[in-house]
């Protein structure tokens, strides 16, 4: 089973930083997603899409993002329910955000370092590995040997 959702969207309020009586932090937000496809002579639509962020993931974004920024993030689905005050079942879903990326450029207050918050680090630079990728632009066809047909393939 999988819950994963990505997102990258504008925030269309201040983030607030809360802490509950447990002493946890706690940030909601709501991000203006627009969708990919609209439909001919119609304006795009966009939803918005409540979201939460706790512990450290809570005080970065709180910390760092202001309305109207552009944001990338990834998590998942928690739904929900409650009873309303006429005795109506209402249910709820929001994203709770496990990592959280600046993204667009400076003048969106993001700028284009690839910050990011994921766990329990922040990065404020790309990682750097120790040895560089290999590049294949070189090769010929002469470097991939031939597989045999085999009918007894298990896909």
């Amino acid at each position: 089973m999988m819950n994963i959702v990505a997102l990258m969207g504008r925030l269309t309020a201040d983030p607030e930083l809360r802490t509950t009586s447990s002493g946890l932090s706690v940030c909601r937000f709501t991000l203006a997603v627009d969708r990919n496809y609209a439909k001919a002579g119609t304006e795009r639509q966009t939803d918005f899409i409540n979201c939460i962020a706790w512990r450290q993931t809570a005080e970065f974004v709180s910390r760092y993002f202001v309305k109207g920024q552009l944001m990338a993030l990834d998590g998942s689905i928690q739904t929900g329910s409650y009873t309303d005050n006429n005795g109506v079942k209402k249910y709820t879903f929001e994203v709770v955000a496990n990592n959280v990326n600046f993204t667009g450029d400076r003048r969106d207050g993001g700028g284009s370092r690839q910050s990011s918050y994921s766990g329990n680090s922040y990065n404020s630079a790309p990682r750097q590995d120790s040895a560089p990728a290999p590049t294949y632009s070189n090769g010929s066809a002469g470097d991939f040997e031939d597989m045999p047909l085999d009918d007894d393939l298990p896909f």
